[in-house]
């Protein structure tokens, strides 16, 4: 267990010793919990001015604690920025979505439109939904999903569940498959693309990824599920699991993802929305993986929205 100590009348400076449940855990999740209801904005602004330190020394905010650890985190003003409760639509809605649930893991088919987590303008993502409806578990985000994708997202309920789900992911001993719509005939049914890609954060936060020499190794397998006119719907298999991979391998050979906002084709949009197409078409529909000896292998299908959109598509 960890405990803590105010150095301020219990208002100011807390020093908390970390227990084995925080053992190996990044230090912006373990203060997400720590601090509840504290805003991501600002757990991140103390990570980044230095007033969070480990042992004495500064924190980044993908450094991991140990056991044993002093954490000192610094006062926290909430009245900068209260969030308000969860809505419990969206709550509902999360839960509604769980699909599968045991002492490691708590799995969702992750609605669109509802976010991993929250930041950049989101007060409440899936973890923060479903952390409102079990105040008195420890949950973490496992891996994330775009806001704009909706399927397979697994959350973790122990720290051993968190830790060997992360070290296969890190080693990509995990499936990951996504179905998405490609504008275009690719030329075969059957390819991969290698391609590196190179991250780079623009003014205002967002996220763009191109293919440079620079960047790290990147491989995708694609497979053709079904013909559409002027499109296929692929299925997706991650060699390698980089920021917006599926999408910008897809823009990179000619035939981005249909809807895409940031790396599609403006003309075939307008004419995938007139369809009814109302967001990008990218659905996580599987992931599998052995941990402990136990075979895990979660699937979900496409969401009614897809389903809808390709019907009329295929009218």
């Amino acid at each position: 267990m960890q405990t803590a100590t105010s150095l301020d009348g219990g208002q100011g400076v807390r020093l908390v010793e970390i227990g084995p449940e925080r053992d190996g855990q990044r230090v912006d999740n373990a203060l997400m919990t720590l601090c509840k209801g504290v805003p991501k904005s600002l757990v991140y602004r103390i990570l980044r001015t230095g007033q969070v330190r480990i042992n004495g020394k500064r924190a980044k905010p993908d450094t991991r604690l140990a056991a044993g650890d002093m954490l000192r985190i610094p006062p926290i003003r909430m009245a900068e920025k209260e969030e308000g409760a969860a809505p419990t639509g969206m709550v509902k809605a999360v839960t509604d979505a769980i699909i599968f649930e045991d002492k490691h893991f708590l799995v969702i088919d992750k609605p669109v439109g509802i976010a991993a987590h929250g930041g950049s303008g989101v007060s409440h993502g899936a973890i923060e939904l479903i952390r409102a409806a079990r105040p008195n578990e420890h949950i973490e985000l496992v891996h994330r999903l775009d806001r704009d994708t909706s399927g397979v997202l697994v959350l973790s309920k122990s720290r051993a569940g968190l830790t060997g789900l992360q070290a296969l992911i890190r080693d990509n001993q995990v499936v990951k498959q996504y179905l998405c719509l490609m504008t275009g005939t690719p030329r075969k049914a059957k390819f991969d693309v290698n391609a590196p890609l190179l991250k780079s954060v623009m003014h205002g936060g967002e996220r763009m990824v191109r293919v440079d020499d620079a960047g790290k190794p990147s491989l995708t397998f694609f497979q053709e599920v079904e013909q559409y006119p002027g499109s296929r719907l692929m299925r997706a298999t991650l060699g390698t699991g980089r920021t917006h991979q599926i999408r910008v391998h897809a823009q990179y050979i000619g035939h981005p993802l249909a809807g895409d906002p940031k790396y599609g084709d403006p003309e075939a949009n307008k004419r995938f929305r007139a369809k009814g197409l109302k967001r990008m078409f990218l659905h996580a529909a599987r992931m599998s993986f052995d941990l402990d000896g136990r075979n895990y292998d979660f699937s979900v299908p496409l969401p009614d929205d897809l389903k809808l959109f390709l019907d009329n598509l295929r009218a």
